[in-house]
């Protein structure tokens, strides 16, 4: 079992909160506030087109996302036998949207980047009503997990309500700033994107200092679960676009819009509804930096192999 590894420290991972003052969660809500204003400034009513389009692909890829991934992450915590604040944090992620890497792997791999864009803006949009919902459900699956969603007294109703206006409302307003000021937007969303996520690392890394001992100890047990969670989430994607007959070209997409999560916004979420939970935040820090490098690996492997944009459908 996997919980015996890097339990060194004296210090239960559970246990571990990176406690902050009203006024800095304050500015964390912000921060995320930011992050998802950045993303739909570069977002426009024409990547909802997908839908349309590409009915097959997207619906394949929006179930593999939200309710494929949750449940399979779910099933990889209890085997791998993990702490429940590990799981949660792994149950959270799997609930999180993709993030807008997805779309340049997905280029990078020779996919369809339309099908990529279209498929990252409408999980976006469903991420403000399902994410909390997912969290919320997935999580109190466990006993162990249910206990710390018992403990943060967090509802499904009250994340949804706080997710809305923290994440819903600045996507939305950003989308019709995007549509109608076009100019204003995309001068604006490079800075507004950067200094969000700059803002959102600062944060981060000032609450992680002082629990470095800690986070030592147990990075082992966090690496391997986000290890196998994270190709077992590229695998997932590429097999049921496979098996569901999508053309290689969408396989690509698809496996990138599952396998890569917006784990930035989930890192934000633990401070911010979770108070801070360490074996949460240890998940989401690591899976934003290891979906990316093995992202690209599968994306440079598929370019090597000539399965390039204009390749022969498989």
């Amino acid at each position: 079992m996997i919980s015996s590894v890097g339990t060194g420290g004296s210090t239960d991972l559970d246990a571990v909160q990176l406690n902050f003052s009203p006024s800095s969660l304050t500015v964390l809500n912000v921060v995320l506030a930011a992050i998802m204003f950045g993303i739909a400034l570069d977002t426009k009513f024409a990547d909802f087109a997908g839908v349309v389009k590409m009915p097959k692909a997207m619906a394949v890829g929006i179930a593999a996302q939200f309710l494929v991934l949750p449940a399979v992450t779910l099933a990889l915590t209890i085997v791998l036998d993990v702490r429940a604040s590990i799981a949660l944090g792994m149950i959270l992620v799997a609930c999180c949207p993709p993030g807008s890497i997805s779309n340049v792997l997905t280029h990078r791999a020779g996919g369809n980047v339309a099908l990529s864009v279209s498929m990252t803006a409408i999980s976006n949009v469903l991420a403000i009503f399902l994410m909390p919902l997912g969290i919320a459900f997935w999580g109190s699956r466990r006993p162990s997990t249910d206990a710390i969603l018992t403990a943060v007294d967090l509802s499904a109703l009250s994340m949804l309500r706080d997710t809305a206006l923290i994440i819903g409302i600045p996507f939305v307003v950003g989308i019709v700033i995007s549509q109608r000021f076009e100019t204003f937007a995309a001068g604006a969303q490079p800075w507004v994107k950067r200094g969000s996520l700059l803002a959102l690392l600062v944060f981060i890394f000032s609450g992680l200092a002082g629990n470095a001992t800690t986070f030592a100890d147990y990075i082992g047990l966090v690496f391997v679960a986000v290890l196998v969670q994270g190709l077992l989430a590229l695998l997932l994607g590429y097999s049921i676009a496979s098996w569901t007959g999508l053309e290689m070209r969408n396989r690509k997409a698809v496996t990138f819009e599952v396998g890569v999560r917006n784990a930035g916004l989930g890192l934000g979420m633990v401070f911010s509804f979770f108070d801070g939970i360490g074996g949460m935040a240890m998940v989401a820090g690591w899976w934003g930096i290891w979906d990316i490098i093995t992202g690209l690996v599968l994306a440079s492997w598929w370019t090597r192999r000539g399965f390039t944009a204009g390749a022969v459908p498989t």
